[in-house]
C-alpha cells in the first residue's frame, strides 16, 4: 500500500499536535524552517545524511 508522504505528515503531525500539544507558534516556526532549509544550499547534503 502506497500512502502519499503529504497524507503522513499531515496524520502524524495531527496526532503530534493532538498528544503533545505544542504551541502553534512553534509549529509555524518548524514547518516555516524545514519549509526554508529544504530550499537552501544545505540541501544536498541533508538528503545525502537522510539517504545513507
Amino acid at each position: 500500500m502506497d500512502v502519499p508522504l503529504w497524507l503522513a505528515l499531515i496524520a502524524v503531525g495531527g496526532l503530534g499536535i493532538k498528544l503533545i500539544r505544542p504551541p502553534w507558534w512553534l509549529v509555524a516556526v518548524i514547518l516555516l524552517g524545514g519549509y526554508l532549509l529544504a530550499d537552501s544550499l544545505l540541501a544536498p547534503a541533508i538528503d545525502t545524511a537522510i539517504n545513507q
